[in-house]
């Protein structure tokens, strides 16, 4: 397949990123909302439910519906064809299945909007849809090990986010321009804020396997109250969502400057070799 032949997927990819910052939007809105008048942070499903009745919510739900859908089509294609240029080592196979994990996550969000866009009243709620599939899977034979499994899983993927924002990983990915570079900062604590939160649910997970209680295991909604109970818990909740309006962005941003390397080319400047070429300028 010719190089020039992938550009068909670059719609798909910039309209699932923009999908996606719509979903981290709405959650981080919602629940930043309801601290400030005293109530508790929202999951994901709960604020895609809120979502369902405020005046205009039934557009977004439309657009997170067809957001995610691209965002699922997109992870997959990336991972089949490798658009992203990971490699076919150790490595960069981990990489690839990490996509169609994500991909496959990020269109059961799709789903969830698609039925209260479509389906009055039809909220699920995620926490429990989560426990009840740890339920089942724990039913299985090794059961636990499975979801134990899932939640170092998801520890790992943690770790790559934290790791991606510490050393900036992300800049490899985005064009050079000047939006680009005078945000850095709040990209930056967006995707620590996301690993933060995917940290905690796969410690959930890993709690729930230990202990065989379906009911320690959750998702975002969870996490929350998790970091609610800590001390100084409704600071952590509200600093984790400014965090994640910083992931917001940083989805945005991905949507209108991300690289793909083989649709774009080697002729367009990564904002890595800017800033690293910035670097060099001033030490020299």
């Amino acid at each position: 397949m010719a190089q020039s032949d992938f550009s068909w997927a670059i719609p798909v990819m910039r309209a699932g990123y923009a999908g996606r910052a719509l979903v981290y939007l709405v959650v981080a809105g919602f629940s930043l909302w309801a601290i400030w008048q005293g109530g508790s942070a929202s999951g994901t499903s709960s604020s895609l439910e809120k979502l369902e009745t405020t005046t205009g919510g039934g557009i977004v739900l439309f657009l997170i519906f067809a957001g995610m859908l691209c965002y699922a089509v997109w992870r997959i294609i990336d991972a089949i064809w490798d658009l992203e240029a990971y490699g076919s080592d150790g490595e960069g196979i981990v990489a690839r299945l990490g996509m169609v994990t994500t991909g496959v996550i990020h269109g059961a969000i799709g789903v969830l909007a698609f039925t209260l866009l479509f389906t009055s009243g039809a909220g699920s709620g995620g926490g429990s849809s989560i426990t009840q599939g740890v339920d089942a899977v724990m039913s299985w034979p090794g059961g636990r090990w499975i979801v134990g499994l899932a939640g170092l899983l998801t520890i790992g993927a943690a770790v790559y986010y934290l790791h991606k924002a510490w050393k900036e990983k992300y800049r490899e990915h985005l064009r050079a321009n000047r939006f680009t570079m005078n945000w850095n900062g709040a990209l930056k604590a967006g995707v620590a804020a996301q690993g933060v939160v995917v940290g905690i649910i796969g410690a959930l997970f890993v709690y729930a396997a230990f202990t065989a209680n379906p009911n320690e295991a959750g998702g975002v909604a969870e996490a929350f109250s998790w970091l609610n109970g800590q001390p100084y818990g409704r600071i952590l909740v509200a600093i984790v969502c400014v965090g994640l309006l910083g992931f917001a962005l940083f989805c945005a941003v991905n949507a209108a400057y991300r690289i793909v390397p083989k649709a774009a080319g080697d002729d367009i400047e990564t904002l890595a070799h800017r800033m690293k070429a910035k670097a060099e300028a001033a030490a020299n």
